[in-house]
């Protein structure tokens, strides 16, 4: 596999990035948060939140390999909002990678030290944080709105010194 390599999204990512985000959402979140907020995370919605963030925003960056996106991050501040790689590449190290742009990110901004929320129970997202040097700070009430309704998903929350 080559080195990934990191760009913005751009508005031709679009699908593959929504495709990521829904997959990848699906694959860990059911059951572990409320029930309406699972029923409301429909491919169209994904599709709706990465258009938006991709053509207003400018906050996202994939992480391309052979040609392909395999994984993107969204960051908002001093969050590292999103995390996300394909399942094809999970484990081959482009979540790294991806995680570091997104702590240079925060760095960049000017925030000293970076946040994220990983929803409880996803204990190898949480056993990778750690690896990469993120402290648990325990239980967090992450808000969270779907298709004009308001959740509160459960989660840890993660932070690192970036500057």
């Amino acid at each position: 596999m080559a080195d990934p390599i990191l760009r913005p999204a751009t508005a031709d990512d679009v699908d593959a990035v929504t495709d990521l985000f829904h997959e990848g959402w699906h694959d860990v979140h059911p059951g572990l948060v409320p029930d309406g907020l699972t029923d409301r995370r429909t491919r169209e919605a994904f599709h709706d939140r990465v258009t938006q963030r991709v053509a207003v925003t400018d906050d996202t960056t994939v992480a391309e390999v052979d040609g392909a996106v395999a994984g993107f991050i969204m960051v908002s501040g001093d969050e590292a909002e999103q995390v996300y790689v394909g399942r094809a590449f999970r484990g081959s190290g482009v979540a790294g990678v991806l995680l570091t742009e997104a702590e240079h990110q925060i760095a960049a901004a000017g925030h000293d030290v970076a946040f994220l929320a990983v929803v409880r129970g996803n204990e190898r997202a949480q056993a990778f944080y750690a690896k990469q040097g993120w402290v648990d700070e325990g239980d967090y009430d992450y808000p969270v709105t779907a298709l004009g309704e308001q959740f509160i998903s459960p989660c840890r929350k993660f932070t690192k010194r970036v500057r």
